[in-house]
């Protein structure tokens, strides 16, 4: 009888499985093997991330303008009551009721010095809708270059210890300092991008609200100048 041995690749070369276990490196151990700059590139994008969904929810309830909102305004107006005009723009928080409230207190003025108190409120209100978006912009440019500096002292590391090292340098011993270096870069320009769009996302966000903060000001402006 002719027995078959069978050999695995474990039995063959025992060194396999050390070699599998070295290839394979979870993304934590890569951000832990970063150094130094990874500290201030995690928290750049905590603070992206939070400003984001701060300013997302905040641009939303902006948006929000209560369905047929100037056509109960004019009705209001147009039938003289004031106070119920002005009643309902308090009770809407938004910045288009905010702006058409101020007009509404200021009738009976003359119509520039209407228009321009509406466009004063309407100036803090993009003020508000804009706040900390310059931030995020800072980011998306703060983070990559944060990445390029941990590369740069992180390749220099390297390079002493080679510079230290007797005889013939060990590849692993450059490979691990090089890639090590390299991570930085890779997670600032992850971070850097990703900040880069939300940012772009929330000017997009702002200005179609101010595209309505302008239309329903000036649709406010052409009620007041209606013939009674």
């Amino acid at each position: 009888m002719v027995l078959l041995q069978i050999t695995t690749p474990l039995e063959t070369d025992p060194s396999a499985v050390d070699l599998s276990e070295e290839a394979s490196v979870s993304v934590m151990e890569l951000l832990l093997n970063g150094g130094w700059a990874m500290i201030p590139i995690f928290l750049l994008s905590l603070v992206a991330v939070y400003i984001f969904v701060e300013r997302l929810l905040t641009i939303r309830r902006a948006a929000k303008t209560p369905n047929q909102f100037i056509d109960k305004i004019k009705s209001l107006v147009l039938n003289g009551d004031i106070n119920g005009a002005r009643l309902l723009c308090n009770q809407t928080d938004t910045p288009v009721a905010k702006m058409i409230e101020k007009g509404i207190s200021r009738i009976g003025s003359p119509l520039k010095n209407i228009e321009a108190s509406i466009e004063n409120v309407g100036k803090i209100e993009i003020y508000k809708l804009e706040k900390n978006l310059s931030l995020i912009a800072t980011i998306s440019g703060a983070a990559p270059m944060i990445g390029f500096l941990g590369t740069v002292t992180g390749m220099i590391k390297a390079f002493i210890a080679i510079a230290q090292e007797e005889g013939s340098v060990s590849p692993k011993l450059l490979s691990e300092g090089i890639y090590q270096a390299m991570i930085t870069t890779a997670a600032g320009l992850v971070v850097g991008i990703l900040a880069y769009l939300m940012y772009n996302y929330l000017v997009a966000q702002v200005q179609k609200v101010i595209h309505k903060m302008e239309y329903n000001s000036i649709d406010f402006i052409d009620l007041l100048q209606e013939p009674n």
